[in-house]
């Protein structure tokens, strides 16, 4: 017997395995092994699910965008290879293991950013309300040129527009810093930031009769000394 032989000796054995525990290992491969067709046989069966509603919404001409229900990866999985092969676009929206959910578009249909926008923020689409927003944005933009058009012409009086900005918001900083805008002309003030609204005449009418005001009540003053002067002395 050689050195290695004598070490094999030494170690101990393997457990051997008795008959009912190789029975018991088999029981449970036999058991994942069904599990697994179980599994594959659930997914076909999904995915043919899956085919019937995408054919019948493809052979829908009324329809052009589709919502599925929330489901788990693998499910989403399917329904966006399902989509895929029949040449439509897809998204996914919404929150894993909450409302995480499959929409499938037409190639026709025209998607926008915005409406990609208002579903990930969770919200409905509604076309006339993305009209006026619309509308709303190109009358900003428009205002927004023109006022950097004015900015250009007039540098002056873009720190009025930003301090008002700052203060009270943007459309009435405009309105503000248009209002309180140095005017060119030196010494020159628009009527209607002016106090007084008096003509030159109106103005000069009235200090000529206060000053004629102020002559009689100083004479009436004069009279009543003199009067007061002449009893003391009688």
């Amino acid at each position: 017997m050689d050195l290695l032989d004598s070490i094999m000796s030494k170690m101990d054995k393997p457990p051997s395995v008795n008959d009912k525990q190789r029975k018991m290992l088999r029981e449970q491969q036999k058991a994942v092994e069904e599990a697994k067709h179980k599994e594959r046989e659930r997914l076909n069966q999904f995915r043919k699910h899956i085919e019937e509603r995408i054919n019948r919404f493809i052979q829908n001409v009324a329809l052009m965008k589709k919502k599925f229900e929330p489901m788990d990866k693998v499910a989403r999985n399917i329904v966006r290879d399902v989509a895929d092969i029949a040449g439509l676009t897809t998204y996914a929206f919404g929150t894993d293991d909450v409302d995480r959910h499959v929409m499938v578009f037409k190639k026709e249909y025209p998607l926008t950013e915005e409406e990609l926008e208002a579903y990930r923020k969770g919200e409905e689409w509604d076309p006339e309300k993305a009209k006026e927003t619309a509308i709303l944005k190109e009358k900003q933009e428009h205002e927004d040129k023109l006022r950097a058009e004015e900015l250009k012409r007039n540098p002056g009086s873009s720190k009025f527009t930003e301090k008002y900005e700052r203060l009270v918001g943007k459309e009435t900083g405009k309105e503000a810093a248009r209002i309180l805008e140095i005017n060119k002309q030196f010494g020159y003030v628009r009527s209607e930031l002016k106090k007084d609204k008096r003509t030159i005449e109106e103005t000069l009418a009235d200090i000529r009769a206060k000053k004629q005001k102020k002559g009689h009540n100083e004479a009436d003053d004069t009279d009543g000394k003199t009067i007061s002067d002449q009893e003391e002395q009688a």
